[in-house]
């Protein structure tokens, strides 16, 4: 598209690359094989090790250098697993022939032809690999995972110099002035500079993350403690509530039980539901994230009687994400940390008007949702902007357009309450522990 354009090219000032975080591959450095899939996120072929891990005392350590819990959702166990099961490579790896990365910095390496093996401090802090208090690897992590530094990727700040696009992947060198991983760009697309501010994105899953300033925060027994982003020699922090299935259970009623053919159908069987019903589901389908960290539970649908039908069953998995946000929240409130004034909402659930009023009445406050709710893209873009020295900070906050919608609780606390403590039973009847 921009080829095709006049001086297209050249009104490129810089290239800001966003992804998901945890996602590892691991690959050839002569040759830019990679020597297995990619393994995904959501994978939970390492939770023996992390259970492990946790039965050897670790965790605590694990919390105190990382700002993260022991769970397979991270990169660092992922690492572990290749390492291990792939033949030759722990050897190959020690010796330097071998690179890893999260998305990020594979596409960087190819879109460098291989120049430039590096990554930013908001996807180096989803590994368990790297160091909050030191901003480096550290090598007692790397070494207790058993991960050889020589695989590991530079680290450069978030908005800074990551080399040169090899010319024939667009038609002409550009640079790439922005690498920051997707929950840290959406916070950046919603204004989040100052701290306190918060944002939750609702996609495949649904990630509240909260600006901490320069305060690394690590005190938190259920939240994540993570880099923001790095810019002009300042490291800023979050505090991270992740939940694992939020768009993705609405995804399984459609594909799975073929209960509707367009997303846009859940919002008026939301509506049909009976208001009283008490069926719940808990979409714990590849475990269950913040604050419960059980990789072992599994999904459950509770409450069902002959009267519950489709739309019982798909306001359901609505509230499951709205529910799923008030356990954040009530955790961050239970760790001392001040609420927001405002929750500021995107991703695709956010198309749903049923879904951001419920979520107004059950945390009680408001709920702010943008024009555009895909800006995890727009995060990147103007954190590329800033690096290339197209405006400053005041100038990419004033970039920020106003909310387009506003939602404010239309329920009592009491009735809120009520109907949130019965979601609450649900979860403690699905935890494997129960």
């Amino acid at each position: 598209v921009l080829a095709q354009e006049t001086h297209g090219l050249n009104r490129v000032a810089g290239i800001g690359i966003t992804h998901q975080r945890e996602t590892v591959v691991l690959w050839e450095r002569a040759t830019g094989r990679p020597l297995h899939p990619a393994i995904v996120w959501q994978d939970r072929r390492t939770a023996e090790l992390c259970k492990q891990m946790q039965e050897d005392g670790l965790e605590e350590e694990y919390r105190r250098r990382t700002g993260l819990l022991l769970d397979p959702y991270f990169s660092g166990t992922k690492i572990r697993w290749l390492l291990d099961h792939i033949p030759g490579a722990r050897a190959r790896a020690e010796t330097g022939e071998l690179a890893v990365g999260t998305i990020d910095c594979w596409l960087l390496w190819h879109l460098t032809a291989g120049q430039v093996h590096a990554t930013d401090p908001s996807n180096a802090s989803r590994t368990l690999l790297w160091n909050l208090q030191t901003g480096d690897w550290d090598d007692w992590l790397c070494d207790r995972l058993q991960v050889p530094r020589a695989l590991l990727p530079e680290v450069r700040p978030t908005c800074s110099d990551f080399g040169m696009t090899e010319a024939s992947h667009f038609g002409s060198a550009l640079p790439i002035t922005c690498l920051v991983g997707d929950q840290q760009a959406a916070t950046l697309g919603q204004g989040c500079f100052t701290p306190g501010t918060m944002k939750c994105t609702f996609g495949t899953g649904a990630f509240a993350m909260q600006n901490t300033g320069e305060q690394c925060l690590v005190e938190s027994r259920r939240l994540l403690t993570t880099v923001l982003w790095e810019h002009q020699g300042k490291t800023h922090f979050a505090l991270e509530g992740s939940i694992f299935s939020a768009g993705s259970a609405i995804q399984w009623l459609r594909d799975g039980l073929q209960l509707f053919q367009d997303v846009r159908e859940t919002e008026v069987l939301a509506r049909q539901a009976d208001p009283h019903s008490a069926v719940f589901l808990v979409p714990a389908f590849t475990g269950l994230g913040a604050p419960w960290w059980d990789p072992h539970a599994r999904a459950s649908l509770l409450g069902i009687t002959r009267d519950t039908g489709k739309p019982e069953i798909v306001r359901a998995a609505l509230e499951a994400a709205v529910f799923q946000t008030r356990d954040l929240l009530e955790t961050a409130r239970a760790d001392g940390a001040p609420l927001p004034e405002a929750l500021r909402v995107d991703g695709g659930l956010c198309h749903n008007r049923w879904f951001l009023q419920t979520l107004a009445d059950t945390l009680q406050m408001p709920i702010l949702r943008p024009e555009h709710v895909e800006t995890t893209a727009a995060g990147a873009a103007l954190a590329a902007g800033l690096a290339a020295g197209l405006y400053d900070l005041a100038g990419a906050t004033a970039r920020i357009p106003p909310a387009a919608e506003t939602y404010t609780p239309n329920l009592s606390s009491e009735a809120s309450d009520a109907r949130y403590a019965l979601w609450r039973d649900a979860v403690s009847r699905t935890l494997s522990g129960a």
